[in-house]
């Protein structure tokens, strides 16, 4: 999942990171990158806390939907990669039939690119993508 975070610094402070989707999920840190790097363990945990309790996964907005908000104004905006997979619960198995064609490009894409571990880790992808819109 892509999600859209603001970064604000005052003098003489770190950097604050904001995450606008999921209300309360907040985080810091010394540089632009370690607040980055900082706020996916913030998304962790709080994805952890939201399963806890039975609470309902939040789903990503584009930057358009939060940049007129007055409360980020100032701010500097980035795009977070969070995996939230592992946050649906166990992994089911099942059999499913594609186009010969279709199956290898799916696996070229896998060993092309690293955010993606297998061809399942693909599939969920373009499945949340497909149901976020």
């Amino acid at each position: 999942m892509k999600l859209p975070v603001v970064l604000h610094k005052d003098p003489e402070s770190v950097y604050g990171v904001t995450v606008p989707d999921i209300p309360g999920c907040f985080s810091s840190g010394a540089t632009f990158g370690q607040a980055l790097d900082n706020v996916k363990e913030a998304l962790a945990l709080h994805f952890e806390g939201l399963v806890a309790d039975g609470d309902p996964l939040p789903t990503a907005s584009d930057i358009d939907a939060h940049v007129h908000n007055p409360d980020f104004k100032g701010g500097v905006w980035a795009v977070v990669e969070f995996d939230v997979t592992p946050y649906f619960g166990r992994s089911v198995r099942f059999n499913a039939t594609l186009p010969e064609v279709l199956l290898e490009r799916i696996d070229a894409r896998v060993r092309s690119d690293q955010r993606y571990r297998s061809r399942s880790g693909f599939l969920a992808t373009a499945a949340l993508r497909e149901l976020h819109e």
